[in-house]
């Protein structure tokens, strides 16, 4: 494992490149281009909100706020697991023709939603501040930490999806439909108080449920995450990354001929 780490600091700038390549290359002969990253969010915050707050009239002050705040992180969660289940594949003609450490193709796709997500957190901080609910900067302090579990488990996850994808076509498929429930499980839309006792636990063992609720904790009830979310997400975020990594390392090995 060390010394995979000291292959991939070697090649730290090939990642940089595909990172900018990726990015320039997201909305490359649009219209609106980089204003996507905006636009995108925005229009499913406005669906959902019209849906949950009008429709079925869910009872949460600001609902519009707790929505945006818990919509952007899930954004980059998707964007990454479903992209990230073909990054590999995308790139064969890379890997089957040029010698480079193969985790730098997911590495770079995750590392650029992630940069992405960054732009996209500036309508978080309009939306929290056209609000009036404002900032609390101690718990502020938090929100680099809780984007970093994020970004370890949708890392994970991506490269044992994108090895296994190689070897699986339908896995796209698959991990499609299973995002569109995804969403629905965990607390973007409703509070954990919205759901029955029982199913707590059940809800709990979504990865993405601590993550979403700190966000929360930090933005919208302005606290400092609690300890057993913070716990709950770096437990799932480093299982999630070290069995990833281990997945990738042993299916990459047949990559060219798989391609």
């Amino acid at each position: 494992m060390v010394r995979k780490v000291k292959e991939l600091y070697a090649y730290r700038d090939m990642v940089r490149s595909l990172v900018r390549r990726e990015l320039r290359g997201r909305y490359k002969g649009s219209v609106l281009g980089f204003l996507w990253t905006y636009i995108n969010p925005l229009c499913q915050v406005v669906v959902y909100s019209a849906v949950f707050s009008v429709i079925f009239r869910v009872q949460i002050e600001k609902f519009y706020l707790y929505l945006i705040i818990g919509m952007m992180p899930w954004t980059f969660f998707n964007t990454c697991v479903q992209g990230g289940t073909t990054c590999v594949r995308a790139q064969a003609e890379m890997v089957k023709k040029i010698a480079f450490p193969r985790e730098v193709i997911p590495i770079s796709y995750v590392t650029s939603a992630f940069v992405n997500m960054l732009f996209s957190f500036a309508i978080v901080f309009l939306a929290v501040l056209v609000s009036g609910f404002g900032f609390r900067w101690e718990a502020m302090l938090y929100l680099p930490l809780v984007m970093l579990l994020e970004y370890l488990l949708a890392l994970g996850i991506a490269l044992a999806l994108s090895a296994a994808t190689v070897y699986f076509r339908d896995m796209e498929q698959i991990v499609s439909v299973l995002m569109m429930a995804w969403i629905y499980v965990t607390p973007i839309m409703y509070t954990i108080d919205y759901v029955p006792e029982q199913y707590r636990r059940l809800i709990m063992l979504n990865p993405m449920t601590p993550i979403v609720e700190m966000f929360h904790q930090i933005l919208y009830y302005r606290i400092e995450p609690t300890g057993p979310y913070l716990a709950l997400a770096g437990t799932y975020s480093c299982a999630a990354f070290l069995a990833g990594a281990l997945v990738f390392m042993v299916l990459e090995r047949n990559f060219a001929e798989e391609m």
